[in-house]
């Protein structure tokens, strides 16, 4: 999976995951292809891996590392965290981290909750484990395989896309390598830029509001990102 992260930003994978998050836990694929094209973008993203792909696509994981892409957690298992209990959910986020690190040398900072399913039991479990859980604000719908011009039109018309936006693509859809090219080109037309999701966030002395947005309490300026999840 993978997030793309907007500045006015966009970025993520899931499953793996990109932010673009760019989510990863389907196969691999497109895996190549998705390097290819972002590479040529000049754009990095962040993906989130499950336990079970960084054990199946080793040599994915390296290769997006090399590419420069922030890689996130999305548990070992891909259970729905607010129904385990706290032992259980740093069990899940704790095993995916040693794995990316003894591969990549890498210690992961973020950590998309499976299904974006959350209470406080994990949201305080992932700190304690050094993690920010993250979550998006922009749903490709790429899932759902109903083409191209179905994500791009879901992503460039949805009501939530602007600044600091999260958007979330998987690795393994059928038609998200495609669209990905059109997609980045027509968000740089729009004025947005492409960050890794560490680079969107807040990592201290900020507030949430009813929406899950930050807000800086150092009355510096909201982030004009975006960011691609990727998974």
């Amino acid at each position: 999976m993978c997030d793309c992260s907007i500045k006015k930003q966009v970025s993520q994978f899931e499953d793996l995951g990109v932010y673009i998050r760019k989510h990863a836990p389907w196969g691999n694929e497109d895996t190549q292809s998705i390097i290819k094209t972002l590479k040529e973008k000049n754009v990095h993203v962040t993906f989130f891996m499950t336990g079970g792909w960084v054990d199946t696509y080793p040599d994915d994981v390296k290769a997006l590392y090399k590419a420069g892409h922030e890689l996130g957690n999305h548990s070992q298992n891909h259970k729905q965290m607010s129904t385990i209990s706290a032992a259980e959910c740093e069990d899940e986020i704790i095993k995916v981290h040693n794995k990316v690190k003894k591969l990549t040398g890498y210690d992961m900072k973020v950590f998309r909750p499976p299904y974006g399913d959350y209470n406080d039991v994990l949201i305080e479990s992932a700190e304690k484990c050094g993690y920010h859980a993250i979550q998006w604000d922009v749903d490709s719908l790429d899932w759902k395989n109903y083409g191209v011009d179905s994500i791009l039109t879901t992503v460039l018309n949805h009501k939530h896309l602007g600044k600091g936006s999260i958007i979330l693509c998987h690795n393994g859809a059928k038609y998200t390598a495609k669209a990905l090219p059109k997609l980045i080109d027509s968000l740089k037309e729009k004025g947005f830029e492409f960050v890794k999701m560490s680079e969107l966030i807040y990592t201290k002395n900020y507030e949430m509001d009813t929406e899950g947005r930050q807000h800086s309490l150092n009355n510096t300026a909201a982030p004009k990102q975006t960011a691609f999840e990727q998974s």
